[in-house]
């Protein structure tokens, strides 16, 4: 027998002993073949260590296999992304071409005639496979699941190729191919790489390949369950089946068993419909699960796949709002990329779980996964936390290309539907992004684009009927998706926050169904501002919000902060605290989502504070919060909690016996500032008291040393905080010196700070000069992880850095600075 933990065997693509581009989403992954009693016999296994990896091309098979001692060849682990530590990297762009990898893998197959699969969750961008000297296939494309039929092409095989195990090549190629989606122009890196989970997998002869579970919940509160199935049959076995459906409730209770036999079938095939009395709702609140098994038999060996799947009904009302189960429900909502420091696209599962669950707990409800399919384990966790889900193709920036170009992206789309059909926490289907942009490929040929985006929305409802589809930006098309975001970027690309209300009051009525997706300003970890406002003053009022041509360059148009600003997080803060505000009081708005979770690399942003990196994110590219968290939890989360502004901002100025602005982010309905353990009074939350919902004081600071405590009560329940600075009063020069300082160390490694000043030896406070690290001697910098603490060429924060060095002997860590001299610290 064989089981599967997962809805799928095989996901997505190529099933071939051909060199095709094939799209058939099945999935193979996650099954076991058990014995009689019920015990594993013989799992998948899934192949994360024995690999070797060489970056550039190669010669042909020949070439891989011809030398194991090959130095050219290096020892990996999956995940791993070739583009790991150069997608941030200040110097050169990112890689973009071939990597391959190599292993031998010893075949067991406990099935007669059964089939030997390799099974990949994700590679970037083109992945080729070969066994030996056999070419079996290629997927063209980087985000969805796709597995290849290794069968006969290890029964090809010759002794001498299969001596120590079956010889496995897969090549991976991220280089430009216009007739491959996402475009060129997209504002992330496209990865290269092995950088999702691969396994081997046996199955029988004929085996369940989807499953689609359809939980239709009306309004008179009856839930009406529907389960699909589709076969796995490549030799076209004619042994009849039999079909058990059985499923659980959370609490592992049957709600519905049944069995029959039938005669192998084509497509999808309804197993069962059944009903579910009283049925537990699936909400962010309770997010409550489901569990299906199905259990396919014939003489070819038992198969089972099991899957989650959550009853729930929403709706976007024409003009708003969004409603959940009956209920009016403001989405709150971000957004993810998976690129992280150190790994880019390769992230451990832990790492996916402890981002998702940080997520969670600044109280979002709503995720866009941008701008692709993403790894399974994102979804899954979605459904048990909750999050609400756009899941989007990678159509984007791209116009329309030629007829390969539109039969990947519509197979894309098809895979993504197919793959992730039963998770509850997916509404809507997202069909590309920004499709008008300037100078995209080939063209912006609207009616092209109105046409191709339209076959995509209509494919979209015939593969998934109960989930409506979305579009962020392409204002010509707005009409065609159920459900569509405009631009509007006030404060940031255009505009002064202030007039954020006004822009969505607009856009609502331009549009059936009206989201905001992508809102929000960089900031630079570590830099505030005591006149954050400065640059916006300059600001045209009632001007336009949205981002316009190329506005996210710092060239040409008018003032705005994107270009002016100082990316500092104090005003990053005041923006997301206005928006958030606005938002609240809005009964017809549907939601928004937030532009970025976190950090990632960029080829588009070589000019930020940190080279090639967006810095949208409330955390940085390591998960490090940055002070905006806060912001969202104060509005988002029931939980009490309080946060004083400015825990990474060590030292505040201005003139002694100067009223500085201090903020408290809390939810509470009552705070109490403590400065100096003096108090300065209580404040009540007012979540339209702008900024901070009123839980803000004017405090005069001592010079030198300060402590600032906030005690917050809400409900019985109190929580504190507390922070201390220094308060500098006399006011600094021109920049002069440089100087570098060890701050820590440990067995590992040795952290160092930069500091400048100016000529009588005060720090310059405001600096945001452009550093730059390197290092000669033993060990190494840790550096091109896209953090404010981990990069060798960055802007200040407030005139200090900090970079890392793994231990290795002593060095001499320099850095340099236009002019100003550089520095050099000797590091025993």
């Amino acid at each position: 027998m064989l089981d599967s933990t997962r809805r799928q065997f095989l996901i997505s693509a190529s099933m071939t002993t051909a060199a095709a581009v094939l799209g058939t989403p099945v999935r193979a992954d996650s099954v076991e073949a058990v014995d009689g009693t019920d015990e594993p016999v013989v799992s998948p296994k899934r192949l994360d260590g024995g690999w070797q990896f060489r970056q550039g091309p190669t010669s042909g098979q020949w070439q891989v296999w011809r030398a194991e001692e090959n130095d050219e060849w290096h020892a990996t682990g999956l995940p791993h992304c070739f583009n790991a530590m150069d997608a941030c990297d200040p110097d050169v762009p990112y890689f973009r071409g071939l990597g391959s990898y190599r292993t031998r893998i010893e075949i067991a197959n406990p099935f007669a005639q059964g089939r030997t699969m390799l099974h990949f969750q994700g590679a970037g961008q083109t992945t080729t496979v070969w066994v030996g000297q056999t070419l079996v296939g290629t997927h063209k494309g980087g985000y969805d699941e796709f597995s290849f039929d290794i069968t006969d092409a290890i029964k090809g095989a010759s002794p001498a190729e299969t001596k120590g195990g079956i010889p496995v090549c897969v090549v991976c190629d991220n280089a430009a191919d216009l007739e491959r989606v996402p475009s060129d122009q997209s504002d992330f890196c496209l990865y290269g790489g092995l950088y999702r989970h691969v396994s081997l997998v046996y199955l029988p002869g004929l085996a369940l390949e989807t499953v689609h579970v359809l939980a239709t919940l009306g309004t008179d509160g009856t839930t009406r369950v529907s389960v699909k199935a589709r076969l796995y049959n490549p030799t076209r076995r004619t042994s009849s089946c039999e079909v058990a459906t059985r499923v659980l409730d959370g609490a592992g209770q049957v709600v519905h068993e049944s069995t029959k036999t039938l005669a192998p079938w084509d497509g999808f095939v309804e197993l069962d419909d059944f009903s579910i009395a009283a049925a537990q709702l699936w909400s962010p609140e309770t997010p409550h699960l489901y569990r299906c098994a199905v259990n396919l038999t014939s003489a070819e060996g038992t198969t089972r796949i099991k899957d989650k799947f959550g009853v729930r009904r929403y709706e976007f009302l024409e003009n708003g709002p969004f409603h959940l189960n009956g209920k009016r429900v403001l989405l709150r909502g971000t957004h993810r990329h998976a690129d992280h420091a150190g790994v880019a696209a390769a992230m451990s599962d832990e790492q996916v779980r402890q981002e998702l669950q940080l997520i969670h707990e600044m109280g979002a409800n709503f995720i866009r996964l941008a701008h692709y399919q993403q790894d399974r384990l994102v979804l899954d966790l979605c459904d048990e936390l909750g999050l609400m889900v756009w899941e989007e193709v990678p159509w984007c920036r791209a116009g329309v290309g030629d007829e390969a170009f539109k039969q990947q992206a519509k197979g894309m789309l098809t895979h993504m539907i197919e793959q992730h059909y039963n998770h509850p926490s997916i509404i809507l289907w997202g069909l590309g992004n920004e499709d008008d942009w300037p100078d995209e490929y080939p063209s912006i040929d609207k009616e092209a684009i109105r046409e191709f985006m339209t076959e995509m929305r209509d494919l979209a409802h015939r593969l998934d009927g109960s989930r409506l589809t979305s579009f962020r930006r392409c204002d010509f098309a707005r009409d065609i998706p159920d459900v569509y975001s405009p631009s509007i970027w006030a404060g940031w690309y255009g505009g002064n926050y202030r007039d954020y209300e006004a822009s969505l009051t607009t856009q609502r009525g331009r549009v059936k169904r009206f989201f905001h997706a992508e809102w929000g300003a960089d900031s630079h970890a570590g830099r505030h501002s005591e006149d954050p406002e400065a640059v916006l003053r300059g600001v045209a009022r009632d001007a336009y919000t949205d981002e316009r041509g190329l506005a996210y360059m710092k060239t040409g148009g008018p003032v705005r902060v994107s270009r002016d600003g100082d990316w500092s997080e104090t005003y990053a803060c005041r923006l997301f605290d206005w928006h958030l505000k606005t938002q609240e009081k809005l009964d017809w708005l549907t939601g928004s989502a937030q532009w970025i979770f976190k950090d990632f690399a960029s080829p588009l942003r070589g000019d930020s504070c940190i080279p090639r990196i967006n810095q949208k994110g409330v955390v940085e590219r390591d998960l490090t919060k940055k002070e905006s968290y806060f912001v969202f939890q104060s509005y988002w989360t029931e939980k009490p909690m309080a946060h004083i502004y400015g825990h990474s901002w060590p030292v505040r100025w201005g003139k002694e016996g100067e009223h500085r602005e201090v903020l408290v982010y809390s939810n509470c309905e009552q705070a109490e500032l403590f400065l100096n353990e003096q108090s300065l009074g209580s404040k009540k939350r007012d979540s339209q008291n702008f900024p901070a919902a009123g839980l803000r004081w004017d405090v005069t600071f001592a010079k030198g040393e300060n402590r600032l405590r906030v005690v917050a009560r809400q409900g019985g329940v109190t929580v504190t905080d507390q922070i201390e600075l220094v308060y500098a009063t006399e006011e600094w020069g021109k920049p002069t010196t440089m100087k570098l300082a060890e701050k820590r160390r440990n067995a590992e490694s040795i952290t160092v700070g930069l500091t400048l000043y100016d000529a009588r030896g005060l720090p310059c406070l405001d600096a945001r000069d452009t550093v730059r690290f390197s290092l000669a001697g033993g060990g190494r910098l840790i550096d091109n992880l896209g953090t404010v603490h981990g990069s060798r060429e960055a802007q200040l924060a407030n005139g200090r850095a900090e970079i890392s060095i793994a231990r290795k002997g002593g060095c001499v860590l320099g850095v340099t600075a236009q002019g100003l001299p550089p520095a050099f610290l000797e590091i025993p």
